[in-house]
């Protein structure tokens, strides 16, 4: 009985670093595919940045946010994002220049030029490279998400059941997990919906106005961001 309980305990080892509850982890799971889903700045920013670049420069602007959303959960496993929450001037600071950084985008959204569709086009103007660092960027100098996991993933962590550190960063990694699969749908859908708008030069200066509106409008959301909302 003793030997059958210590292979019980080792396969749940194996199969959850974390030792967390298998019930915990597949609750926590289905609650990220449900906010993964809910539209937000960032889906918003993958769907755009898919219809007007391609799915596959969607799924590079994907893997950026979630290797943001890895750097945040390691700040919360760490408690640097609880010093965040508690300095307005430094929860200020970060969140001003993701806001800058945002207009940025919007005004190169607005200056780009329709370019060739014919088959012998160029390649696009931003590299697979520099979609996957705009990721980051954009979820690094968000500090609301630090926040959001600062309060969201210790709901479902166990003090008995090991490390905090680690089930923390299980979760985040649970998380991360649900992001590039919705995130991932949503950039096949955009680009393939943006391949075809993208044949009208029409369509391609009304697609970065629209990017651009968008992009305004998360810089002016993320300014106006208090650390409680």
């Amino acid at each position: 009985m003793i030997q059958n309980w210590k292979e019980i305990r080792s396969t749940r080892t194996v199969c959850n670093p974390s030792m967390l509850p298998i019930d915990v982890s597949l609750a926590f799971f289905a609650a990220s595919i449900v906010l993964a889903l809910a539209p937000g700045p960032d889906n918003i920013f993958v769907l755009t940045q898919s219809a007007l670049y391609g799915w596959r420069q969607g799924l590079c602007v994907t893997i950026g946010l979630c290797t943001g959303l890895l750097l945040h959960t390691a700040l919360v496993a760490w408690g640097v994002a609880a010093l965040i929450l508690a300095s307005p001037l430094l929860f200020t600071a970060l969140k001003s220049i993701g806001a800058l950084y945002l207009l940025y985008l919007a005004w190169s959204a607005a200056r780009a030029a329709p370019h060739s569709t014919a088959a012998n086009a160029t390649t696009p103007a931003l590299t697979l490279v520099q979609l996957y660092r705009r990721g980051i960027i954009m979820n690094m100098t968000n500090p609301k998400v630090s926040i959001f996991f600062l309060a969201f993933l210790p709901q479902f962590t166990r003090p008995g059941d090991g490390s905090l550190i680690k089930q923390i960063m299980w979760l985040g990694l649970l998380f991360i997990l649900a992001t590039i699969l919705i995130f991932g749908g949503i950039s096949i859908l955009a680009g393939s919906l943006g391949a075809r708008l993208q044949q009208s030069a029409r369509a391609q200066r009304l697609l970065n106005w629209a990017a651009a509106a968008i992009f305004a409008a998360l810089a002016l959301h993320l300014f106006l961001a208090q650390t409680g909302s």
